[in-house]
């Protein structure tokens, strides 16, 4: 269970104290720091000297702070500034806002976009190359400071690592070998959605899906089921997911066979229907065929190269910052 914490409450880490101001989110607090500590505040690179106070499971908060530890001031993940024991928490980086809501309030110009999926897949590039699945990546985990320039952002940073894992190379897409399910169920790759085992490449799906939902912005997820068809507490909510990705970017490719055994009766049926649901229904929208004022054929290529169902067919992060998509984004 995640501590308990209150407004006003003094906090002491092992480098400052702190003072609990406001209740942001679930387990999520922002507060001050201890004006004498003047320095740590100009170290920390706080706003004001504020922080983010974070609690989770005992067993998530340490597996950020182990992680957060070991990427100790690489670019564009949020770092861990300090901790307390009592209660259990992390003093994180404060920064003005998340892609979610910013691009809510306003949808972000086709620049801005190419400037934070850089840095967001630096920050992927970082974890897969030490073997780490980050296994959440949205646009609330997503954290921007404003900028003051012709950037709408001044700083990226990506968040968010209670459930970041290691997957074994070895058992990574083995066939018939089942995986938990991971991450925003409307990010959430085909592989993780079918339970499949999943690995690195999961992220890049989601990658591919936040950027989709920061070119549309104002809240619109482009696999995020009609109200009409389910609600998120409908059994049916993740199926109608599925469809919706088969929809865009179906139809399931002849290497599942490679994936899903024969036998495997469950996941064929999955399938089965939800292509049949499409042809039924007339639900085929192919994204190479999407024609919208917010998406330039530029933006498109890139994201098809992304958008691939069978996970050994996307490219890596690596690969991917080297496409020419992002040409001349700083």
């Amino acid at each position: 269970m995640a501590a308990i914490i209150k407004i006003g409450q003094r906090l002491e880490g092992k480098l400052g104290t702190y003072f609990v101001s406001a209740q942001v989110a679930k387990d999520i607090w922002t507060a001050t720091i201890n004006a004498h500590l003047s320095n740590y505040c100009q170290r920390s690179n706080s706003h004001a000297g504020k922080v983010i106070i974070k609690t989770a499971p005992q067993g998530r908060l340490d597996n950020e702070r182990d992680i957060l530890n070991q990427f100790r001031t690489r670019p564009y993940i949020r770092q861990v500034l300090d901790e307390t024991e009592n209660p259990p928490s992390l003093i994180l980086q404060h920064l003005d806002d998340n892609l979610l809501h910013a691009s809510s309030v306003k949808p972000l110009e086709g620049l801005d976009v190419k400037f934070v999926a850089k840095r967001v897949l630096q920050a992927i590039q970082a974890l897969h190359e030490e073997g780490y699945t980050h296994t959440d990546i949205k646009p609330d985990n997503i954290l921007v400071n404003y900028g003051t320039g012709s950037s709408r952002f001044a700083d990226v940073q990506l968040a968010d690592f209670g459930d970041v894992t290691r997957i074994d190379p070895e058992e990574y897409l083995k066939v018939g070998m089942d995986g938990p399910h991971m991450g925003a169920a409307i990010f959430r790759s085909p592989e993780a959605m079918m339970q499949l085992r999943w690995g690195q490449s999961t992220d890049i799906w989601s990658f591919g899906t936040t950027l989709i939902s920061l070119i549309w912005g104002l809240n619109w997820h482009m696999f995020k089921p009609d109200p009409k068809d389910a609600t998120a507490d409908d059994e049916e909510y993740l199926i109608h997911i599925l469809i919706r990705q088969l929809a865009h970017f179906g139809p399931v490719p002849m290497s599942y066979f490679d994936l899903i055994p024969k036998d495997d009766d469950s996941r064929w049926e999955i399938l089965g229907s939800a292509t049949k649901y499409i042809v039924d229904n007339q639900k085929q929208r192919p994204f190479r065929l999407i024609e919208d004022e917010c998406l330039t054929e530029e933006d498109r290529e890139f994201l098809l190269k992304v958008m691939k169902w069978d996970p050994r067919d996307r490219p890596t992060a690596r690969e991917l910052l080297q496409d020419k998509w992002f040409s001349g984004v700083p």
